[in-house]
């Protein structure tokens, strides 16, 4: 049985739901103050976006108080996996080792303490398989 798919978000809405995870359960007001601080976006904009996301199923709306709380739906982590599963089908070929040999030989330097953590993960992942 395969897990549903959860919505794919749009660069804006990864905006918001990164506050999200951040802050925690927030107003429209709490998301805008955060998000002004970084690029411009008007309040309505932030709005109509939490909105959809409701609709999409990314946010939950609580409405019990006179400003509505919104929160995300889903983990950041289960968010990460789904969005980089799709990647990893839709631009790999569905190949692991081609996602994480294109991701370490990119432009951008990995960190001794990244690398680190990757190691770790490939023994516990060795470990797991004896």
């Amino acid at each position: 049985m395969t897990e549903k798919l959860l919505p794919r978000p749009t660069d804006a809405e990864l905006a918001i739901l990164s506050v999200l995870w951040e802050r925690g359960p927030s107003t429209v007001r709490d998301v805008h103050d955060d998000l002004s601080s970084t690029q411009a976006t008007g309040y309505t904009t932030i709005l109509k976006l939490l909105q959809i996301m409701t609709e999409k199923g990314l946010v939950v709306r609580d409405e019990s108080q006179r400003a509505h709380i919104y929160e995300a739906r889903y983990s950041e982590q289960k968010t990460q996996r789904q969005l980089l599963t799709d990647l990893m089908e839709r631009a790999f070929g569905g190949s692991p080792a081609k996602l994480v040999m294109q991701a370490l030989s990119s432009s951008r330097r990995t960190s001794a303490e990244e690398l680190i953590a990757i190691r770790e993960l490939l023994d516990r992942m060795e470990g797991d398989k004896k």
